[in-house]
């Protein structure tokens, strides 16, 4: 009868987070997760105030989608669109979002 062999050491230990972007990354699906990060992150990047009124709610061909609830934020936030974008764009993976879509 065999028996398991365990190798009890750090060495042959893999991070999951590194090995599931690199194999994302190679099935050409890495830019769709930073995207999607962002969704995750939105009410970090942007802050409290507009968090409060303003939710991600999907990432779809370099375009963050952003819900709001009438067409007076959706404007107050278009005008402060390139603001955000570059506030997007300091953060890790963050260059995967081109546009910014609000839907009131």
């Amino acid at each position: 009868m065999k028996t398991a062999k365990f190798i009890n050491s750090k060495k042959s230990a893999t991070r999951l987070g590194p090995l599931l972007n690199s194999i994302l990354t190679r099935m050409g699906l890495g830019h769709s997760l930073d995207g999607w990060r962002m969704v995750n992150l939105w009410p970090e990047i942007v802050g409290d105030k507009i968090a409060d009124v303003s939710k991600a709610i999907r990432y779809e061909n370099d375009t963050l989608f952003i819900s709001v609830p009438d067409a007076v934020w959706r404007q107050e936030l278009l005008l402060d669109v390139d603001r955000i974008l570059q506030e997007i764009h300091t953060v890790p993976g963050g260059r995967s979002v081109k546009k910014i879509h609000f839907i009131a």
